[in-house]
């Protein structure tokens, strides 16, 4: 069967409706059309609920789904090899992260080694991140935290310090460092529910006994910066992550109770592929991972 029919199934789950995906094929609809049509009828499987122009998938076709990104994938590998004989020579590099820290800086390390592959990166929360690496959307992926999972292959790259930020009028901003029991009582602004930094900090506390006190949950670093900047609290940051203002003072919690670890993701099964060895090599003897103060690259199980 056409791997072109899968393409289109696969576009429209992603964009949603027949219209959206020929222009992302650079098709016509009726050509979209028809290849869903085709796969429907011959697998006798109803993939899409329609409603409207709107297309979602069924059950059938989620699993579908997973199946044929994973051909595409095993067929975009036997391209590289045929065609470049053991050696990338051309192609693109699919990398999903949640933020940019060390995503861009393995971005350069990767091109110094190939600089004739065509980079992308994905931005995303965590879930979307891994979800696309799951159904073979990107390659590789950049997150913060360990993720248990059977099918995926974690490579530690660095661990960082969570510190804190406070506006320079806060009384915080005088001390360079304070003891973790000096945050009971103090108004936090955290990310929200499931952000390796905050499941990180407030282990540390409890920990040490110490119940935080919320100010604000806030869903990005860029409206956490702003509200330590209107006076609203103290926030957290991976010391990786945290900018320099002339309005904030990064402020160290003794002993680093608290961190957060980066690590690179792939597939398990596509670990040897050449694509993807390609970028954990490339990485494996960068400048950061060394001088991140740990041992880069441990295997996780």
């Amino acid at each position: 069967m056409s791997t072109a029919r899968y393409r289109a199934f696969i576009s429209v789950a992603q964009q949603g409706s027949l219209s959206a995906a020929a222009r992302s094929l650079g098709v016509s609809q009726p050509t979209v059309s028809s290849q869903i049509a085709t796969l429907e009828r011959q697998s006798q499987i109803e993939l899409f609920h329609r409603q409207g122009y709107r297309m979602t998938l069924t059950s059938a076709g989620h699993k579908l789904m997973a199946l044929a990104q994973k051909l595409l994938a095993l067929e975009s590998e036997t391209e590289f090899f045929l065609r470049d004989s053991g050696q990338l020579n051309q192609g693109e590099l699919k990398i999903g992260a949640v933020g940019p820290f060390h995503v861009i800086e393995m971005v350069a390390s990767y091109r110094a080694r190939h600089p004739q592959l065509q980079l992308s990166i994905r931005m995303g929360n965590s879930q979307q991140v891994l979800q696309d690496l799951e159904n073979y959307t990107t390659d590789v992926s950049v997150l913060a935290g360990l993720y248990d999972r059977p099918e995926l292959l974690a490579r530690e790259y660095a661990r960082h310090a969570i510190i804190l930020f406070a506006h320079v009028d806060h009384p915080l901003a005088r001390r360079e460092q304070i003891e973790i029991h000096e945050l009971r009582g103090q108004p936090l602004l955290l990310r929200e529910q499931g952000s390796t930094t905050r499941s990180a900090l407030e282990k540390a506390l409890r920990e040490a006994g110490i119940e935080p006190r919320t100010s604000l949950e806030i869903g990005s670093r860029e409206a956490i910066r702003e509200a330590v900047a209107r006076g609203l609290g103290v926030g957290t940051v991976s010391e990786a992550e945290f900018i320099a203002d002339p309005r904030f003072k990064p402020i160290r919690i003794a002993g680093d109770p608290a961190r957060t670890t980066t690590y690179v993701y792939c597939m398990k099964e596509r670990s040897e592929s050449l694509l993807v060895r390609s970028f954990l090599n490339a990485i494996e003897n960068s400048e950061s991972a060394q001088t991140a103060g740990q041992r880069a690259f441990a295997p996780k199980p």
